[in-house]
C-alpha cells in the first residue's frame, strides 16, 4: 500500500504541445443550417462550423439531456404510474394516458425514438419531483459539461422563454450522453418494442432519425422541430474507429447536410500521436534519492484533420512531493489532455525508478536524553 502523501495536489506544469486552428469551414461543404458544428467525438475538437456559438432554440434535441438525467437517476426498470397532469402536453407523443404504468427505461425510449413530449414531462416529474426542479437539474448538468450558451426552460424542447443552446453546446451534450451505455443503445435503434399502458402491453416505437436507415455508420442521436427552432438534428457516426458528432440548427436539408459533413470529415482524418512531455521529475522526502524520474507508459493517439494537428494542452497533476518509499512503476500523478475547450483524456504518470525510505533513527533512552541535554549546556 502507498503511504500517504503530504500536501495538496498541485499543477506541476502546463504545456501547449501543438497550436493550430480548427479546420477551416471554408473547405467544408455548404449547408442550409443557420448554425452547425462537426466535432471530433474523442477530443471535442471542432472540425468545421458556422455560427456554432450562437444560442438558438433546439426543439426536441433537448430530450438528450432529459434522457441522460433519467438514465443516470437509477431504478430504470421499476414500474410506476405516470403523473396524469404532466403528460397532458401538446406535440409529438409516445401515447401515454392517465393511469399508465411505465418504467424510466421505457420513457427514455419514448423520448429518443418517437420524441414523446409526454414522456419527457413524465420523466421530469419522476426524476425531479416536479418540472421546475428538474429544469434546475438540467441547467446544473449543462454547466458541469461546459455548455456555456445553454438555458433549459423545457424538458421536452417545446418553445419556452429563454430556452436555447448553441450548436457547439449540443455537440458537447451528445458527446457526454454517448458515454452512457444505455443512452447509446437506445438512440441507435431504428425501432424498439416496449411495454406500457394500463395494464402494460407491447407496442413498437419508431425512431424519427432517418439517418439510421440512410447510413450504417450513424449511431444516433436525436431529431427536433418547432416553428421557432426549425428542423434540428444531432447525430453521431463512426467510421474506421473514429467518431464524429454533427449538429445542425434550423436546417431544412439536415439529412443530406449531415451525410455531406460526415463524408468530408472522415475523408479529412489522419492519425496523430501527441508528443510525450519532456522529462519530468518528482521531489521525494525521506528517501534514498531526492527526486525520481516520471514517465507515461504510452502516448496519446488522436486525429488530425486535413493535416492540421489538434491543439493540445497538457497539465500534469501531482503532489508537491512524495513520501518514500516510492516503487518503480507506481502511479504518482496524472497527465490531463485538453483539446479545444474540452478535456480529452487522462493518463497515469508513473515513477521510472524507486526511492527507498531512509532508516529511522533509533529512539534514545531517557538517560541518553539527559546526558545529551547536559552536554548541550556546556557546548
Amino acid at each position: 500500500m502507498k503511504r500517504c502523501r503530504i500536501g495538496a495536489v498541485c499543477m506541476a506544469g502546463i504545456w501547449l504541445l501543438t497550436a493550430a486552428p480548427a479546420v477551416s469551414a471554408e473547405s467544408a461543404p455548404e449547408t442550409g443550417a443557420k448554425a452547425y458544428v462537426l466535432m471530433d467525438g474523442q477530443t471535442g475538437q471542432v472540425v468545421c462550423e458556422s455560427n456554432a456559438d450562437e444560442k438558438r432554440p433546439m426543439a426536441s434535441t433537448t430530450k438528450i439531456m432529459t434522457t441522460l438525467l433519467t438514465l443516470e437517476s437509477g431504478g430504470l426498470d421499476e414500474p410506476f404510474t405516470v403523473d396524469s397532469e404532466a403528460i397532458m402536453v401538446e406535440g409529438s407523443s409516445m401515447g401515454l394516458q392517465p393511469g399508465d404504468t411505465v418504467t424510466k427505461r421505457v420513457l427514455c425510449a419514448g423520448m429518443l425514438l418517437p420524441s414523446g413530449n409526454d414522456g419527457a414531462n413524465a420523466a421530469a416529474v419522476r426524476v425531479g419531483g416536479d418540472i421546475p426542479h428538474f429544469l434546475e437539474m438540467m441547467n446544473a448538468r449543462a454547466a458541469a459539461i461546459g455548455m456555456t450558451r445553454t438555458c433549459f426552460a423545457s424538458p421536452s424542447g417545446l418553445d419556452a422563454e429563454g430556452h436555447g443552446a448553441s450548436a457547439y453546446d449540443m455537440a458537447l451534450l451528445a458527446r457526454e450522453a454517448l458515454k452512457n451505455d444505455d443512452f447509446a443503445a437506445i438512440c441507435s435503434q431504428k425501432s424498439m418494442t416496449v411495454s406500457y399502458g394500463n395494464p402494460p402491453y407491447a407496442r413498437t416505437l419508431t425512431n424519427t432519425n432517418k439517418l439510421l436507415g440512410m447510413d450504417d455508420s450513424v449511431i444516433g442521436v436525436k431529431t427536433g422541430f418547432t416553428d421557432a427552432a426549425g428542423r434540428c438534428l444531432v447525430s453521431a457516426a463512426e467510421r474506421g474507429g473514429r467518431r464524429l458528432i454533427c449538429v445542425t440548427l434550423f436546417d431544412r436539408n439536415d439529412w443530406a447536410d449531415h451525410e455531406a459533413l460526415y463524408d468530408y470529415g472522415f475523408a479529412a482524418a489522419q492519425d496523430y500521436t501527441v508528443p510525450l512531455p519532456d522529462s519530468l521529475t518528482a521531489d521525494v522526502e525521506g528517501g534514498s534519492v531526492q527526486t525520481v524520474r516520471c514517465y507515461l507508459p504510452e502516448p496519446l493517439h488522436l486525429t488530425a484533420w486535413n493535416g492540421i494537428p489538434p491543439e493540445v494542452r497538457t497539465t500534469v497533476e501531482m503532489p508537491p512531493f512524495l513520501i518514500a518509499p516510492v516503487e518503480k512503476g507506481e502511479q504518482i500523478g496524472t497527465v490531463i489532455y485538453h483539446c479545444g475547450r474540452s478535456e480529452t483524456a487522462r493518463l497515469p504518470l508513473l515513477a521510472a525508478e524507486s526511492a527507498a525510505a531512509l532508516p529511522a533513527e533509533p529512539e534514545k533512552s531517557p538517560l541518553q536524553g539527559i546526558l545529551d541535554w547536559l552536554r548541550s549546556l556546556f557546548s
